[in-house]
This record gives structure tokens, C-alpha cells and sequence, in this order.
């Protein structure tokens, strides 16, 4: 038998009307999902992180810690610079966090040597807590491929990585070229097959917005009902706008958001309404 899945859930940052951060929706948010699922990624894609300033981000790896506990949450501190990002880390683990992500260096092209400095220089800030890359050509233009990212692994001490778009597609050779690491998948389509192939885990944003249903599949009790209600919600795409709309329907915000997102047309929003009501 394979193993039950683990779910991370990379959390949606919910705001106010007036474009705030809600503290109150976040802090519920982050106990509906500590409570079925593995852990939290907080601040991460997901949580719309180029759009939060130092201060609001790190209000939030607090409310996380506070819900969650240090083991269960793991801190998205990356930014484009590594001063930036380790200061975001020294403070993150002032606050408690023992576990931290940074995605890689991005918008301007990154070489092997500029990103082993780049994660060098962030565990030399914070030399503590379990490290993990977060890798996502798509959004950063900075590839990484498997063997590159053995060499930054071991020079920077890290634990493992994130893989997202392309990235999570190459699972296998991640896992070949650095044994021993713990990479989670951002494709959560399936986490059975991912964790089959080795993988630790996938990081989630769909089990934001149902996280009863990859808490099914993490306790090994699922079945085709089970799959079925997967299917139909990784078809409803996976986009902050509409898991944002799939939460303000279940209470959680008011579904605003900072960044442009992808909101659902209205073919899809009745979709996600069918499915959040069957929750």
C-alpha cells in the first residue's frame, strides 16, 4: 500500500472590503484547515505575497503559529533579493517558526553560483529552522533544474523543496539527484500518485477552500466518491479568484483581493457553489 497522503494547505491571505488584511477571517481560516489537514503555507503564491508588505506577512506566520504550532506551519519568506528575504526570515523565526520557504530569486534571470548565494546567504541568517526551496519557472522565469538544485541544497543546508508548474512535473529527477530531501508537489490534482513516486506531500491550494475533501484522501478512507469529488474540483481550476469565491461562500472573506486573479465566470461560479453547498 501506499502512504496516506500529506496535505499542506498553501492558504489564500484574506482581506477586507477595503482591501485590508482581516485578521479575524485569516486566523478562521487557518483553524478550519489546521484542523484537517497536515499544515499551512502561509504567505506563499497562494496567500498573494508580492502584494503584502513585511509587517502584514509576518502578522500572519503569527496567526498561523498560533493556530497550527511551529511543526504544522511553514513560513513563506522569499522575496527577490536575499537581504530582503533574510530579514523576512530572522523575524519569521523570532516569532517561532521552525520552518521556513523561500521562493526562488525573481524577474531578473538567476545563474547556479547567484542562487546558491542567494540560499546561502538566507540560511546564514537564519541557520535553525528546516529550509525548503520553492521552485515555480512559471512565475519567477528562474528554471532550477534537478542537478543545479543538489548542489544549492547542499551548500545551503536545505531540507527539500516545493515544486510547482513545470517544476512538479519532474518529480522523479528531483528525487534522484537529491535522496534523502523531502520535496512536496504544488500539483494537487492527485496526492496519491505523488506520494507513490516519493514524494513528501503536495502543498495545496485547492485544499484551502475544501479541505474536507483532501482530508478524506489523507486518512486513507477514500473512495470513488471521493475521487469523484476531486476530479470535479481540480476542473474548477485553481486560480486565487476562485478559491477566494469558493471561501466567501463558506464565510471566510469577502473574496477581495489585492493582486489580479482569475474570479470565476458564471458557468463556473455555479459550479463551485454546488460543490461548496454538498461540503
Amino acid at each position: 500500500m501506499s502512504p496516506a497522503p500529506v496535505v499542506f494547505s498553501a492558504v489564500p491571505t484574506l482581506f477586507g472590503p477595503d482591501g485590508e488584511l482581516d485578521p479575524g477571517a485569516n486566523r478562521a481560516l487557518y483553524k478550519l484547515v489546521a484542523d484537517q489537514l497536515d499544515g499551512l503555507l502561509v504567505a506563499g503564491t497562494t496567500g498573494e505575497f508580492p502584494a503584502l508588505d513585511d509587517a502584514e506577512r509576518l502578522s500572519l506566520i503569527e496567526l498561523a503559529l498560533a493556530e497550527a504550532g511551529p511543526e504544522r506551519v511553514i513560513a513563506h519568506i522569499g522575496a527577490p533579493d536575499a537581504r530582503h528575504a533574510s530579514r523576512l526570515a530572522r523575524a519569521a523565526v523570532a516569532l517561532g517558526a521552525t520552518r521556513i520557504a523561500a521562493i526562488t530569486p525573481y524577474y531578473l534571470p538567476a545563474r547556479p553560483d547567484e542562487l546558491t548565494a542567494h540560499y546561502l546567504a538566507i540560511r546564514e541568517a537564519a541557520p535553525g529552522p528546516e529550509f525548503y526551496a520553492y521552485i515555480f519557472p512559471e512565475r519567477t522565469s528562474v528554471p532550477v533544474p534537478p542537478t543545479v538544485f543538489a548542489r544549492v541544497a547542499d551548500a545551503a543546508g536545505l531540507a527539500g523543496a516545493k515544486l510547482s508548474g513545470s517544476a512538479a512535473a519532474e518529480l522523479d529527477g528531483y528525487l534522484a539527484a537529491a535522496p534523502g530531501l523531502r520535496f512536496y508537489s504544488g500539483d494537487d490534482a492527485d496526492p496519491a500518485a505523488t506520494m507513490r513516486a516519493g514524494g513528501a506531500g503536495v502543498i495545496s491550494g485547492r485544499s484551502s477552500a475544501y479541505p474536507e475533501v483532501y482530508a478524506t484522501l489523507r486518512k486513507g478512507t477514500s473512495g470513488p466518491a471521493a475521487k469523484q469529488r476531486l476530479d470535479r474540483i481540480v476542473a474548477l481550476g485553481s486560480s486565487v479568484g476562485r478559491l477566494k469565491y469558493a471561501l466567501a461562500l463558506r464565510g471566510f472573506g469577502g473574496g477581495t483581493a489585492r493582486m489580479t486573479v482569475d474570479p470565476p465566470d458564471e458557468a463556473t461560479a455555479a459550479a463551485i457553489a454546488a460543490i461548496v453547498a454538498a461540503l
